[in-house]
Parts: C-alpha cells; sequence; structure tokens
C-alpha cells in the first residue's frame, strides 16, 4: 500500500439497480435467438432487421464487424451470433446525433457519461470541431476539416511527432491507403488495437514457426481427436466458435477448457440451428476443465510437454514423431535437456492444479493424433504471454501437430480484421520485404526507422514527443491501459482526431483542438462516382473474402474510410506527393474514386494478393498461403520450426492480495457496451462488480455483497483505484478475481507490459480490496 495515497471520500453507486443471479450453465438456445432479434426489432423495424441479417457473413453480403472468426464454406440462411445482430443493429440503427446535441452538451457534461449512454446517443452524420479553450465541439465542412488536419501536420517539427491508430474493423483496402499516406507522410507511427490484444500471438509464432498467423483452417475443428481451449470465453467472444466445436464433438473429437472461470458456453451449447439447440439439451462442450490460476498457462504446458518426454522415454520411437522433427524443427535436444529439470512444486504452485490434472491432460494430449490448440487474450495479457505461446508451439511439434489436418495453432482474433489491417501493413515495424516493395511500387522514399506502438504512443503523448493523434476507428482511450494516465496524456495533444461512427470516451478526452469525422459502417452502401464500392477482410485463418454493404447510408455527406483517408492525404501532402516526394506515384483521386485500383496496387506488394481483384470477387474469396499449414514450410533463420527454451516464473501473489484479470461482459464487443447485463454470469442493470471466489472473500474477511475499493499495487508507485464495486462471490480459481474491461482499465499499469511484445498486462494485475466507506 503506498503512502502516498489520500483518503478516498464516499461515493454513490454508479448502478443503484444492480442484479445478481445464478451463473448460467449452458449458452445461446432460444433466449440466444430472443436476446440478438428483440433489440433489432425495437430499433430497427422488421424491414430494415430482416435485410441486415440475411446479410450478414453471406457470400455477397457484409462481413460481420463483431469478431474474426471465419466462415464455414456452406452457410446457414441466418450466418450470425448473439452478438454480432447486437454489433449490427449497434451501427445500423436509424438514429442520429442532431446537429442541436453539440451545442446542448458540453464536453464537461458528456465526461460525466459512460460508454453505454455515449454509444446510445446515435449515429455521427456530419464533421464537427472542438476549438481550442472550447468545451463544445461545433459542425465545420469537410474541406475545412481536411485542410486544419493537413496545416497542422505540416507544421509539425518532425512526422514522428504525429500518431496514426487503427481499429481492426478497417477494411484491407481502406488499412492499405492508410498506412501508405502515413509513411508518404514520413513516420512508422502506426499503433493498432492488435498492440493490445494479440500482439503476443505474433511476436511468438513469428519467432517459431515464421508466420504470426494461425495454422488451421475453419475444416480443421471437425478432423480434430482433441481441442485445448485455452484462456478464451467464445460464449461470449465469437459465439460461433460453438459450432466448430460442436462439430469436433459430433465427429468424435474431444474438448479441454483451461480457463480461470468456468464459462457457460464452454459447458453446454444449445445451437439454434438444429432442433436439439431448440428443444433439447445441446451438447457438452468441455469434456474436461482445467480450472487454473491466472498466469499458470506457461507452467501446465511445460508440464505436459516433459510428461510427453518422459513418455517417449518410457517407449522409445513410439511417442514422438521422430521424422517430423528431424526434418522440420530444431532445438528438441535443449528443450529436453531444460524440462528434464521442470520443478514439480513449482508448477503446481503457478497453476494451481494437482498432479493428477496435470496427468489426465497429457494422456488426452498422447491420444489424439490430431490436436488444435486454440487461444485468445487469457494467454497473450501476462507478462510472460510470448514464451507461454512458445510453449504451445513446443507442445505442438513434439507430436507434429502442425501442417496436417485436424491439427495446428489457432489464435482468435477479436476484431473483424485485425489480421487483415497487419497484413496490409498497419504496423510500427513492418519487415523490410514489405517497405522495400511499398518504395519500389510508389516510387517515394518509405521510412524505415520503427514507429511508436499504442503503449509508447500514450508514453510519447505524455512525455512531450506526439502532438498531433489521429485514429481511424476504434475508442483508444477506452480501450488502452492505465485509464487515468491516458487520458492526461490525451489532453496533452495539439490535436486528435477521431473517424468514428458513434460516440465513445475517445471523442471526449481531446486534445487542445479535436475532430470527429463521421464515416460510413459497413452494413451500407458505398457509393463513389454513382458507382458502388466493395471492401475486404482477411479473417483468423487467412481466408480473404468480399464485403458489400446492404442497406443506404444512415444520413447524406458520409464518406467511407477510404475517402476520408484519400482527401486527408490530397490535403497534407497533395495529389501524387508534391514538391516533397517527387517522382512519388500517389493517385489519391484514383483510390477514392475506384478501389480496384487500390487492390491493384495491393496486389503488386503484398505476397497472397497477386490476383486480388479476381480473387476476391470469386463466390468464396481466396485463402493467403499459409507456409507451416500448406506445406510444413518454416520462414525461420534457419528454414525450421523452433522448440524453445523458456524460463518458467512464478506470479507471486503477496498475503491479502488477489491476482485480477480484466474481462468482457456478454452484452460486449470490446469497448461498446450494449446492455448493463452479463446473462451468463448473472450480472443485470450493472457492470460495478468484482468476481472474488468465496473462499478467498472468507480468507480476506469480506463477503458477497459488499462494496469495496479495488487497489492496484505496482513497484511502490502510488495506488490505481477502481472505486465502489459491489462483491460477486462467483467461482473462480482461488488467489483470483475479474472485473470489466473497460472500467478496469485504470488498475492496469501503463508501463506493465508483456516482454518483447509490450502487450498490457490486463490479465496478472494484484490488487487488495478495501471496504468502502459508507456513502
Amino acid at each position: 500500500m503506498s503512502e502516498r495515497e489520500p483518503e478516498l471520500e464516499p461515493e454513490p453507486e454508479l448502478y443503484p439497480d444492480l442484479e445478481v443471479h445464478p451463473a448460467k450453465q449452458w449458452a445461446v438456445g432460444v433466449p440466444g435467438i430472443l436476446h440478438s432479434m428483440e433489440p433489432a426489432l425495437t430499433s430497427m423495424g422488421p424491414a430494415r432487421t430482416a435485410r441486415l441479417a440475411l446479410a450478414i457473413n453471406q457470400k455477397n453480403g457484409f462481413d460481420c464487424m463483431s469478431c474474426a472468426w471465419p466462415d464455414p464454406g456452406h452457410r446457414n440462411v441466418l450466418e450470425f451470433c448473439e452478438n454480432g445482430m447486437k454489433a449490427t443493429t449497434w451501427e445500423a440503427t436509424p438514429i442520429t446525433v442532431p446537429t442541436s446535441f453539440w451545442a446542448e452538451h458540453s464536453l464537461t457534461s458528456l465526461l460525466e457519461e459512460d460508454e453505454y449512454w455515449l454509444g446510445r446517443q446515435g449515429r455521427l452524420t456530419e464533421p464537427v470541431y472542438k476549438p481550442a479553450a472550447s468545451d463544445h465541439y461545433e459542425p465545420i465542412s469537410w474541406d475545412a476539416a481536411f485542410r486544419l488536419i493537413a496545416d497542422r501536420l505540416n507544421a509539425l517539427d518532425s512526422p514522428d511527432r504525429a500518431a496514426f491508430y487503427t481499429s481492426g474493423r478497417t477494411s484491407n483496402e481502406a488499412a492499405f491507403v492508410y498506412q501508405l499516406f502515413v509513411r508518404a507522410f514520413g513516420t512508422n507511427n502506426l499503433p493498432d488495437c492488435s498492440n493490445m490484444c494479440h500482439e503476443s500471438t505474433g511476436t511468438a509464432l513469428t519467432a517459431t514457426i515464421g508466420i504470426g498467423k494461425s495454422t488451421v483452417a475453419y475444416d480443421d475443428f471437425a478432423k480434430a481427436d482433441l481441442v485445448i481451449v485455452m484462456g478464451q470465453n467464445p460464449g461470449t467472444n465469437h459465439p460461433r466458435m460453438l459450432t466448430a466445436l460442436e462439430e469436433t464433438k459430433r465427429n468424435g473429437g474431444r474438448v479441454v477448457s483451461v480457463n480461470v472461470l468456468p464459462e457457460a458456453g464452454l459447458i453446454r451449447y444449445k445451437n439454434p440451428q438444429r432442433v436439439r439447440g431448440i428443444v433439447g439439451k445441446g451438447t457438452a462442450i468441455a469434456d474436461r476443465f482445467l480450472q487454473i490460476r491466472s498466469g499458470g498457462d506457461m507452467a501446465l504446458l511445460q508440464a505436459v510437454s516433459k510428461r510427453v518426454l518422459d513418455a517417449e522415454d518410457a517407449a522409445p520411437g513410439t511417442v514422438l514423431d521422430h521424422a517430423f522433427l528431424a526434418e522440420h524443427t530444431v532445438g528438441l535436444e535443449a528443450l529436453r535437456t531444460h524440462l528434464a529439470d521442470l520443478d514439480e512444486a513449482a508448477v503446481l504452485a503457478a497453476t494451481g492444479l494437482a498432479s493428477h490434472e496435470i496427468d489426465d491432460l497429457a494422456a488426452e494430449y498422447l491420444a489424439a493424433d490430431r490436436v488444435i490448440i486454440t487461444w485468445a487474450m487469457g494467454l497473450t495479457q501476462h507478462r510472460k504471454a510470448v514464451p507461454t505461446i512458445k510453449e504451445i508451439v513446443n507442445l505442438l511439434l513434439l507430436r507434429g501437430n502442425i501442417g496436417k489436418p485436424g491439427a495446428g495453432a489457432s489464435p482468435i482474433r477479436g476484431h473483424s480484421n485485425v489480421q487483415g489491417d497487419r497484413t496490409m501493413g498497419i504496423w510500427e515495424r513492418m519487415p523490410e520485404r514489405f517497405l522495400a516493395a511499398l518504395e519500389a511500387e510508389f516510387g517515394f522514399a518509405v521510412p524505415r526507422a520503427h514507429g511508436a506502438d499504442a503503449l509508447r504512443t500514450v508514453q510519447g503523448l505524455r512525455d512531450g514527443e506526439i502532438d498531433v493523434f489521429f485514429a481511424l476507428g476504434g475508442n483508444f482511450v477506452g480501450a488502452i491501459s492505465d485509464t487515468a494516465v491516458a487520458e492526461a496524456a490525451m489532453r496533452g495533444a495539439k490535436l486528435t482526431v477521431q473517424v468514428s461512427t458513434k460516440l465513445n470516451r475517445s471523442h471526449v478526452v481531446t486534445g487542445e483542438e479535436a475532430l470527429i469525422l463521421p464515416t460510413l459502417g459497413r452494413t451500407e452502401v458505398d457509393l463513389q462516382q454513382g458507382h458502388p464500392q466493395f471492401v475486404s477482410v482477411e479473417d483468423s485463418v487467412c481466408a480473404v473474402h468480399a464485403s458489400h454493404g446492404a442497406i443506404p447510408p444512415v444520413a447524406p455527406g458520409l464518406l467511407s474510410e477510404v475517402a476520408i483517408v484519400c482527401r486527408l492525404a490530397r490535403a497534407t501532402l497533395g495529389e501524387r506527393g508534391g514538391a516533397d516526394l517527387p517522382g512519388a506515384d500517389l493517385p489519391w483521386q484514383d483510390f477514392e474514386d475506384d478501389y480496384d485500383v487500390i487492390r491493384d496496387r495491393i496486389s503488386r506488394v503484398v505476397p497472397g494478393f497477386e490476383s486480388f481483384n479476381q480473387d476476391v470477387r470469386r463466390k468464396d474469396g481466396f485463402v493467403l498461403p499459409n507456409g507451416p499449414r500448406d506445406e510444413r514450410r518454416f520462414d525461420t533463420a534457419s528454414g525450421k520450426a523452433v522448440l524453445t527454451v523458456n524460463e518458467l516464473e512464478h506470479l507471486d501473489r503477496p498475503p491479502g492480495r488477489l491476482i485480477l484479470q480484466t474481462l468482457r461482459a456478454h452484452d460486449q464487443f470490446n469497448t461498446t457496451i450494449y446492455s448493463l447485463n452479463d446473462r451468463y454470469r448473472g450480472i443485470r442493470k450493472g457492470r460495478d462488480v468484482v468476481f472474488v471466489n468465496p473462499d478467498d472473500l472468507a480468507e480476506l474477511g469480506l463477503a458477497d455483497g459488499q462494496r469495496v475499493d479495488v487497489h492496484s499495487e505496482w513497484r511502490g508507485e502510488p495506488d490505481r483505484v477502481l472505486r465502489n464495486q459491489r462483491i460477486v462471490a462467483y467461482p473462480t480459481a482461488r488467489g483470483c478475481a475479474a472485473a470489466y474491461y473497460p472500467e478496469a482499465n485504470v488498475l492496469v499499469p501503463l508501463e506493465s507490459a508483456a516482454e518483447e511484445s509490450n502487450t498490457p498486462v490486463s490479465k496478472a494485475v494484484i490488487v487488495r480490496l478495501v471496504p468502502h466507506a459508507a456513502s
């Protein structure tokens, strides 16, 4: 506890109508249908709802923006999940923010509202500008907005004094022209949402197998003998994945869940597309649940790999895939030597599991010929996230579970095109081969110095090194760690610009000057020069397909993301680069008028897109080449997959403390809050809760229902505090707690980041619970 922490005054409950009910033991079914369609019908009416519902994830429709889960080859008539329909309703609502809103609501008043209220105000339809020293936005013309941004950018002492953020909702075409503009402007400051979620995955997989992407296809789940689901809640975050896991079970495969919390979707799934999901009991998904202590996954994976190696020693030549290991990998003997000394007591302390539970998981793995390991942020947001994911690769490689049907590494992305954005060049550290190809294609000197990622962008704003922050989508302030520090840093900017469909926290925490530029949603028809355009996305299994808007824009005058980027580029750089980029070939107007022109240029820069315009027009799109999956080719320095040695580190929990993780509620997509309910966990009408194991409550002298302040502790710094939370007794792993994101981001220190990937450590925050003073 910090001696500098001031005495806190009591405050009223944020959600006085909060209700706590028993957690659910199954997911989806009829309630999933009702909870998806009722808001849509209420907000949009039957005709608009039907038009959109029949177009989501269809081959001639639009790609759902709620996650990056791949589409099956055979589509159902209604190919969406509950949260997919809610995301569509949220975007396609006919409610708009009127011009009068900006005069009626000061920024000071908007700061008092939560994300839920802000999102419910409706679609943004006109550019607005907050002058310096003003407390209000006011309407501004598009031309004036672009001139203002261009003037501020061109007045900077260095291009590196600007940062350009990207949300994973952005299409391939918009992402490509965006990074092209940013690099033509002269910087690689391209932070994106990957920095905060799956950066650890890309870092680990690239180092070990040569590609930072999944090595499975959609159909592999139906072919797998075993799927190990780690640090992941598909029932809420990507519900259509439950159908793939159901196919695993229907074909005789088994599923093991490794998680800190039991999750309803992994207990039992009632598929609304099947009769048994409507009137029957549905399908039990997880055959085994290992309730692991937060941060213990690396120890578990090492312990299983050791048991596999021990089994090989007991029956030489019968357990490991020796032919695969000899031909395609390096590092086996070093791994074998390292794991020989693995301390079982340290493993049990780190995992909170019993030896027999680890034995059982090893037996499951050894009995399976085809194994998929799939994971999400429960693994990626730890200090040792990168070595943990390297241990996944180790375990898979030992028995040749990469590069064969029904097997592989399967990170599950959250944003619908976050993987495609990276493919298109949205990264502060793109490899030389991409930068050289970009330079050759467009005729200007592409900067090579690494840029700022998400955390370094906040640090740059805080330290006065970045003056302009531009965001193409997303809610950076709401999503990033250490909320108070991040907001103070953003207020230090000279200019902040947000390209958005609806209001969020990032619009009300601004620099001296601020702009909001409204944009088309993915659901809307994009007309350029009278011709409808389409965009494309890449899903979690490297499949690229087109996305076509289905309904007219909610208001006239909205610009697409492509148009916004191209007009900003013309205002800032000139039509083909201007005097500062002589000889550059940057036809921004052509890009805006016809997205085929963008795709033609992508085809000459990005491997796998050589026939982009033709391939994306196929009924099923196309799949990018994937060396490990397609041909057991590994583009590493050695040309082989790398078994790695990783030192086990135990996350210490001091007495009287808990390890807290942030997580989503069910009615939520990233920082977007669809309702105040978390149905599967039994929470209604509120979000100010902290989930704690009943045995930990007894040990700490606290009680279910009690109000507490959650204090996070970090290297002797003053406590960060999330105030007045209701304790909910919940079956978390012992010593662990959970609270909702983004509210609990205030507890995550900015400097607490994963090694190598610099991802915020949002799943391992040391906290203590202090009784809240009576109000």
